[in-house]
């Protein structure tokens, strides 16, 4: 069962992408039988995947792109800033933010114990490069990561190389190559919430 939290944020990421009536197409064709998702109820795996299998057709656009466009939407759209905060407490540079990956699952489950995150396992190979292995429900999760860590790295300022290797062991793979810690400046993160 996927958690509701997962897919509301495909649903707010194909609305504020491509517009209600997109949304509002691809929920009818995928026969929701709703007007949208409840973010702390739970949904058949199935149902995640026939929403994004309906944008692919519906937006023309490949299934790796979404997911990869849907995995910046998650850290860099001004909608998400509470999950761009969870993960940069994981880190003072990229470098950290990688090595403390294989934490996230646990940290999403004592937030929302019933959340359903990628299993994650890094292999560090030395001189910033790294291969991470995503394990999850969800067909595609290696291409969603591909796009949070894409974002990440400009968040944090630094010149990185990704790349999608396909499916090995039961996992989707990625390789990662840390070029540059501080290619440019990273964008402001501080501890406390700013005063309202």
């Amino acid at each position: 069962m996927m958690h509701g939290l997962i897919n509301r944020s495909i649903q707010c990421f194909l609305r504020d992408t491509y517009g209600q009536s997109a949304w509002d197409t691809i929920a009818s064709e995928a026969k929701l039988g709703l007007d949208g998702f409840e973010a702390m109820l739970t949904y058949p795996d199935v149902l995640t995947d026939m929403v994004i299998d309906t944008a692919v057709r519906v937006l023309r656009r490949p299934r790796e792109t979404l997911l990869e466009d849907l995995g910046a939407y998650l850290v860099s759209h001004e909608t998400q800033t509470s999950l761009r905060r969870l993960l940069r407490f994981s880190g003072a540079n990229f470098a950290d933010f990688v090595n403390s990956l294989e934490e996230l699952p646990e940290r999403g489950r004592l937030i929302l114990p019933n959340l359903e995150v990628p299993d994650l396992e890094l292999s560090d190979l030395d001189h910033g490069q790294f291969t991470l292995r995503c394990a999850a429900p969800l067909r595609g999760v290696g291409h969603l990561m591909v796009g949070l860590l894409r974002a990440m790295a400009d968040d944090y300022g630094a010149l990185v190389l990704l790349e999608y290797q396909g499916v090995e062991a039961g996992g989707e793979v990625i390789s990662i190559q840390i070029a540059d810690r501080a290619f440019t400046a990273a964008r402001p993160f501080h501890l406390g919430m700013a005063a309202q």
